[in-house]
C-alpha cells in the first residue's frame, strides 16, 4: 500500500519534522506527487545530498510520483540558509551546464521513464520565475508574506545575530521557494514538499502560501534530519574536500573507501539512510564489533557504491581494495581498473615530486598538507614509510617492479598508483 511509504521512512530515521503526519498518511493512501528542490551551483552532488536522494527513491518504489525541482531561477539567487556569508553569483552559462551534468546524478537513483505511470519529473524554476513581473508578484504573492514572520526564521536570524551581511536578494529566497511550492501545486498537484530540517521555515512559508492563495489543508511538509557523522562533522565533507556522486569528480574507488572508512558507531545509521538492505537484516548487525563490524563496512561500502555506480563499479571497487590494501600485490588487471592513477611516460625522464603526487591523487588538498602529512610519518611508497617533504620519485623507484608501478598510502585506508608505461 502507498501508505506504508511514511511508516517506512520513518523506521530508517528519514524524519526529523513533519506538518499533520495523520492526514499526510491519509493522503498517502492514493499516487500523490511531492518535490524536492536542488540549486545549481555545482556541476555535481555530493553525499550530504543522498539522503534526499534516498527519500525520493524509496518514494517512488512505493507508487508514488517524485518531482526533482532544479533551481535554475534561484540558483541566480542563493539560499542563505546555512551559509555564514553571500553566495558566489553564477552565470546563466554556468547554471545551464550544472543542470545538464545534475540530470545524470538523479537518472541513477529515480526512474524517468514516461511509460511508468509514476515516473520520475524533472522541472525547472527558472520557467516560471524568469517571466515574473515585479510589480504583480509583490502584489499577489509578496502581500502574503509578513516580513517579521521572516526575521524570525533561522537562517535570516542567524545571519542577523552574528551581523554577517544578508543581501536583499537572499532575503527574498523564501518568498521564491515559497512560490515553488504554489506554481508546483497548480502544475501538478504536488502536496508534499521534502527537505533538510534547514530547509524547515521555507517549507511552512510554502504551504501558508497555498492555504491563503487556495484555501487547501491539503499540502503537507517533511523534513530530514541533516547527518553528520559521529565526530561531528557534516556528511560528505573530508579533510581532502567533498565526497562527490558523480565519478568524474570523485573516483568511484575513494568513494567506496568513503563508505569502508565508516566509523564503528555510524555503521548502522548510514545502513538504514543509504542502502535497499531490510530493516530485519540491519538490526542483526546492531550488536557487532571488531572484525564482524568491519566485514558490515564492506557491505555498506558495497550497497551505496552499487546504489550510486552500479553493482560492477562496486565489486571492482572491493577488489580492488583487497589486493591494494590488504594483499598488497597488483596484478595488471588491477593496476589497469585502479582509477585513483598517474601514468608517466618511461621514455621521459622521471623527477616527480612526493608532495605533487599526493595532491594530483587527491590523497591530501594541499603541498602544505601533504608536507604535514609526510613528516608525520603517515606516507609509505609501498611498503617504505617516506619523511623526507623534498622526497622526489624517480626512475629507481619503478625498476625493481616488473609491472613498473607503486603504491603510495597515506594511513592504512587511502592509496594511490603511480605507473610508468612504454
Amino acid at each position: 500500500m502507498n501508505d506504508q511509504f511514511l511508516d517506512f521512512i520513518k523506521k530508517r530515521g528519514f524524519i526529523s519534522q513533519c506538518t499533520d503526519e495523520e492526514n499526510l498518511k491519509k493522503t498517502l493512501s492514493t499516487k500523490t506527487s511531492g518535490y524536492i528542490g536542488f540549486d545549481c551551483t555545482s556541476d555535481s552532488l555530493h553525499v550530504g545530498s543522498l539522503l534526499p536522494l534516498m527519500i525520493l527513491k524509496h518514494y517512488q518504489s512505493f507508487g508514488h510520483t517524485p518531482i526533482v525541482l532544479l533551481g535554475g531561477g534561484t540558483t541566480l539567487i542563493g539560499d542563505p540558509s546555512g551559509k555564514d556569508e553571500t553566495r558566489k553569483i553564477l552565470s546563466a552559462e554556468e547554471i545551464d551546464f550544472n543542470k545538464k551534468k545534475l540530470k545524470k546524478v538523479f537518472e541513477k537513483f529515480l526512474s524517468f521513464d514516461s511509460s511508468k505511470e509514476n515516473t520520475a519529473l524533472l522541472v525547472d524554476n527558472y520557467d516560471w520565475l524568469s517571466n515574473l513581473n515585479l510589480i504583480n508578484f509583490l502584489r499577489d504573492i509578496g502581500s502574503k508574506f509578513s516580513v517579521n514572520k521572516m526575521l524570525s526564521l533561522e537562517s535570516i536570524k542567524q545571519r542577523l545575530k552574528r551581523e554577517q551581511n544578508l543581501s536583499f536578494l537572499e532575503f527574498n529566497y523564501s518568498i521564491l521557494q515559497a512560490f515553488d511550492f504554489f506554481e508546483l501545486f497548480k502544475k501538478y498537484n504536488c502536496k508534499i514538499q521534502f527537505g533538510g530540517s534547514d530547509q524547515w521555515g521555507n517549507i511552512i512559508s510554502g504551504i501558508d502560501l497555498i492555504k491563503k492563495i487556495k484555501n487547501t489543508e491539503q499540502v503537507f511538509g517533511l523534513t530530514s534530519p541533516l547527518i553528520t557523522t559521529s565526530d561531528g562533522k557534516k556528511m560528505g565533507k573530508t579533510a581532502d574536500g567533498a565526497i562527490w556522486l558523480s565519478k568524474d569528480k570523485c573516483s568511484v574507488q575513494n568513494f567506496w573507501q568513503y563508505w569502508r572508512n565508516t566509523s564503528d558507531e555510524d555503521v548502522t545509521k548510514f545502513l538504514y539512510l543509504f542502502t535497499n538492505i531490510n530493516i530485519n537484516e540491519i538490526k542483526k548487525y546492531e550488536s557487532l564489533d571488531g572484525s564482524n563490524l568491519n566485514r558490515v563496512k564492506v557491505i555498506l561500502a558495497n550497497e551505496v557504491t552499487k546504489i550510486c555506480h552500479g553493482e560492477k563499479e562496486s565489486k571492482d571497487a572491493e577488489q580492488e581494495a583487497k589486493k591494494i590494501l590488504v594483499n598488497r600485490s597488483l596484478d595488471l588487471e588491477t593496476i589497469t581498473k585502479c582509477k585513483n592513477k598517474i601514468v608517466l611516460s618511461e621514455n621521459e625522464k622521471i623527477n616527480f615530486s612526493l608532495k605533487e603526487a599526493l595532491v594530483d591523487l587527491k590523497l591530501c588538498n594541499s603541498n602544505s598538507e601533504a608536507k604535514k602529512l609526510i613528516t608525520q610519518g603517515a606516507v609509505k611508497i609501498d611498503d617504505k614509510t617516506v619523511t623526507d617533504k623534498d622526497y622526489s620519485l624517480n626512475y629507481e623507484n619503478f625498476i625493481n617492479n616488473e609491472l613498473k608501478y607503486v603504491v603510495i598510502y597515506v594511513g592504512k585506508k587511502k592509496y594511490g598508483v603511480i605507473q610508468l608505461v612504454s
